[in-house]
């Protein structure tokens, strides 16, 4: 649990499935939390998870003003299990989705811990490859500045740099507090889709092809 002085009235839900499961729940100020580094069971973990945090915060769901979604950078498999939870969630009590990209909640707390100069956030996309987001700073918002959207490379072309940080899951909590600053400040949230960075192993058949006679 951690203090979000920046929730002011405000209770917010965050999940991603980027990494593991992250859900995080601020509400009275303070922002509450529940993860699982499972990489694959999303869809049985997030319902537990859910319980623990309403059951920490005292909070009910239909008291939730917003819902957090993660929308990556992320596997296609992982990642739209969370989205849809984010959503399905979001209806059921009448709160707007706040889609929020997972990289920004990663650099907040390094920047927020100290980092003068720019934060690169590196995830393992798998295949020998990686996702990258590269930030300048913070804003007048509190809020991370991406000095370059997020982008997909060939893990053997990394160099590495002296801010660079690889998470272990992304930080639910975080996601709470950046969306309250953007509440806040006025801000937009992000486009509401997902960014997989990559086609899906799965496409949908094409029409069939004509014979000619």
């Amino acid at each position: 649990m951690i203090d979000a002085p920046e929730l002011g009235g405000r209770v917010l839900l965050a999940i991603d499935t980027a990494i593991g499961t992250s859900i995080a729940l601020g509400a009275d100020g303070r922002v509450h939390t529940a993860v699982s580094d499972d990489p694959r069971g999303h869809s049985e973990t997030i319902g537990r998870l859910l319980a623990e945090v309403f059951a920490e915060s005292g909070a009910a769901p239909a008291d939730v003003t917003g819902v957090v979604a993660g929308i990556g950078p992320g596997p296609f498999t992982g990642l739209r299990v969370g989205i849809a939870a984010a959503h399905a969630f979001a209806l059921g009590c009448g709160a707007p989705v706040l889609p929020i990209q997972g990289h920004e909640g990663v650099a907040l707390d390094l920047l927020e811990d100290g980092a003068v100069s720019g934060v690169r956030v590196i995830q393992d996309a798998r295949r020998k490859e990686l996702f990258v987001t590269r930030f300048s700073g913070l804003d007048w918002a509190g809020i991370p500045v991406r000095a370059e959207d997020p982008e997909l490379i060939a893990r053997d072309a990394l160099v590495t740099g002296p801010n660079d940080v690889w998470p272990d899951r992304i930080p639910a909590a975080a996601l709470v507090r950046l969306a309250a600053r953007r509440l806040a400040s006025g801000r937009d949230f992000e486009p509401d889709s997902a960014l997989y960075l990559r086609a899906p192993d799965v496409q949908l058949p094409g029409a069939p092809k004509r014979v000619s006679t």
